[in-house]
């Protein structure tokens, strides 16, 4: 699943924490985050893009539900 224009970070995160399965960020050399991990979502949606805004990124959801809260919140944000 694509993401695009990731405006606030912080809200990103707090939808991350409330998913049940694995979330994976996919990186541009096709590694795997784990943004289930508070400290890789540091690393990755902040120092990793190095900015308050993130343009693009390429994430996996292992659970439907979770694809869903996903395409939720980007609806709404």
């Amino acid at each position: 699943m694509k993401i695009f224009n990731i405006k606030d970070v912080n809200k990103f995160c707090d939808v991350l924490d409330k998913c049940e399965g694995n979330i994976s960020l996919v990186t541009e050399n096709g590694d795997e985050l784990n943004l289930k991990s508070k400290l890789s979502q540091y690393v990755s949606l902040t120092q990793y893009f190095g900015s308050s805004d993130i343009p693009e990124l390429e994430i996996r959801a292992d659970e439907p539900k979770d694809i869903l809260r996903l395409t939720e919140y980007l609806m709404t944000a």
